[in-house]
């Protein structure tokens, strides 16, 4: 059944843009592109598509999509709330901005922020392709988290099936808070995750300065950085006694012993004002 749901894309263009407007695409909503960027409007109109303008498309949305990076939301909010029209649904692909209230709010319109798991590692696939596919939305599997974080729930179920069309294919959304979220991301997936995936491709290229050969470092360390993270996750065997010894020496030389004070309110305050180039404005 065709659907009268308008939605505007603001940067469609660029490269999260692009994937959630190929797969809203196969949908039944409309679709209102706005890019400004040349080389953004150039990736559109590879796919045949071509550009709204900004006024054109917020006359006319009832979802704004931000799909911009984080540092801009807040100015970009600022600008573009204001114009919607009333009862819009306004959606957020990461929790930073608004976590950190740089989102400028209306009281008659409606704030969703939502961001994708990316497909689990040890989740099964169901072609190559999808097992190809490591940030998902093309052909793997992933679950996405959503939050309200201004609005009616009728509008958030409504942007709940619109999340989960732009991130397909989805396996289960989850409903979360915007703190949660930004719990998760960036505190853990990133100050904690990503910092030690970088220190764990550090060490790797650390035993190839030191003469181990590339390929013999690379094959050892991708096995053994599996391992230890399907014992930690699924419990697959336990560590032995040795490894518990080494793990611990780990801890002490690599890792803060009040490390887990990134997931305090004082510090997730600074990480977000430090990622929205904010300086020393208060968040």
């Amino acid at each position: 059944m065709a659907t009268s749901i308008q939605i505007a894309i603001l940067g469609a263009g660029g490269k999260m843009g692009c994937r959630i407007t190929d797969n809203l695409r196969k949908t039944d909503y409309g679709l209102l592109l706005v890019e400004q960027a040349d080389s953004g409007k150039a990736r559109l109109a590879e796919r045949g598509l071509s550009v709204t303008s900004n006024e054109e498309a917020l006359a006319a949305a009832d979802v704004v999509i931000f799909a911009v990076p984080d540092a801009v939301i807040g100015p970009l909010s600022q600008a573009i709330v204001p114009g919607l029209k009333p009862d819009t649904t306004v959606i957020l692909l990461d929790p930073a901005a608004a976590y950190a209230q740089q989102v400028a709010l209306r009281d008659d319109c409606h704030f969703v922020v939502t961001h994708p798991c990316h497909p689990a590692l040890f989740e099964e696939q169901d072609s190559p392709e999808a097992r190809q596919d490591m940030f998902g939305g093309i052909a793997a599997k992933q679950d996405i988290v959503i939050a309200l974080q201004q609005g009616t729930e009728e509008k958030l179920a409504q942007a709940e099936r619109i999340c989960i069309a732009m991130f397909a294919p989805v396996t289960q959304c989850h409903r979360i808070t915007v703190e949660h979220m930004a719990l998760l991301e960036p505190a853990a997936a990133e100050v904690v995750a990503a910092a030690a995936a970088c220190i764990m491709k550090e060490a790797m290229d650390e035993v190839i300065r030191m003469g181990v050969p590339a390929a013999a470092a690379r094959s050892f360390m991708l096995g053994h950085i599996q391992i230890p993270l399907a014992i930690a996750f699924n419990n697959v065997n336990p560590f032995s006694d040795a490894a518990k010894i080494a793990i611990e020496y780990g801890f002490e030389k690599i890792f803060k012993p009040d490390w887990k004070q990134v997931f305090t309110k004082e510090s997730l305050d600074e990480v977000l004002r430090l990622m929205l180039h904010l300086d020393g404005k208060r968040s």
